[in-house]
């Protein structure tokens, strides 16, 4: 009886130490199959490119191919014109994104934790939100001057507003039953802040912040183009304004690629900070 116990025991082991490696496989077949499903999707859209610049199914000063944007790319990174836009570009999103996420994650927390001031500011709030932030860019400009404080300053009125809404939805999804259970257990309101509220509200403002960090990009580069000394907007502006397209395409691809590693840069870092949640199951 004894060895048929211990031969159930070793089988039971050994089909849950078979399990992971399956799933660990099923994981790493799907995304091989993700990854390589965009890789032919990004050769089917540069073959269609391609095509498109040379029938010309576009104006001649559009239909540029994207090797002339390649030879732009490299051309630019030797002389260092690309890098050194790069640089100003990414400070003032860091700066916005930074700043204008501290404040909204504040300020989010204290809404979703008084309801009743939220109720007063919640017009208010709606409004400024609703503003379209590009045509605040030249009060901006006239304010702060061609620099970098204008930028960060637009940028900051897109980031605000993201993460303050995540903080407080985050706050607002607090179980009750849970913020009851822990005034039953004596928890002062310190302790059903940080052991009950912030865990809860953590995951929605690390997506609010990954969101921000996108925005605060494109608020940057959307003042640029109306008016600044550097920048990789301000290269967009200035090469459209000569037809020099082909610089153009390879401009945007490359803010389209630095918004990519900003995602999963960002991804990571919620991943590692939230590590002590139950992974979910796709």
């Amino acid at each position: 009886m004894q060895v048929l116990d211990q031969t159930s025991v070793n089988a039971t082991a050994s089909s849950s130490e078979a399990e992971p490696t399956r799933r660990t496989w099923k994981v790493s077949r799907e995304s091989l199959v993700v990854r390589g499903a965009q890789i032919l999707l990004g050769l089917a859209w540069l073959g269609l490119w391609q095509l498109t610049a040379e029938h010309e199914w576009l104006d001649p000063v559009l239909a540029k191919t994207p090797g002339q944007s390649w030879e732009y790319l490299v051309t630019a990174a030797k002389s260092g014109e690309l890098w050194t836009n790069t640089r100003y570009t990414m400070v003032a999103v860091l700066i916005a994104w930074i700043v204008a996420g501290a404040i909204g994650v504040v300020f989010g927390v204290a809404l979703g934790l008084l309801p009743r001031v939220e109720r007063v500011l919640t017009p208010y709030l709606d409004a400024a939100n609703a503003m379209p932030r590009i045509a605040l860019a030249p009060l901006f400009i006239v304010a702060l001057g061609i620099n970098t404080s204008a930028k960060v300053a637009l940028a900051s009125t897109l980031v605000f507003f993201i993460v303050m809404s995540g903080a407080r939805a985050g706050v607002r999804s607090t179980d009750a039953e849970w913020l009851r259970l822990s005034t039953v257990l004596g928890a002062t309101k310190s302790q059903m802040f940080l052991k009950v509220l912030i865990p809860v509200a953590t995951p929605a403002i690390f997506a609010a912040l990954r969101l921000g960090l996108i925005y605060s990009l494109l608020g940057v580069v959307g003042s640029e183009l109306i008016s600044a000394r550097n920048g990789l907007g301000q290269l967009v502006a200035t090469y459209s304004a000569t037809f020099r397209m082909e610089a153009v395409y390879a401009i945007l691809l490359f803010l389209a690629l630095i918004a990519v590693l900003l995602n999963q840069a960002m991804s990571h870092a919620e991943r590692w900070f939230l590590r002590w949640q139950p992974p979910v199951d796709r």
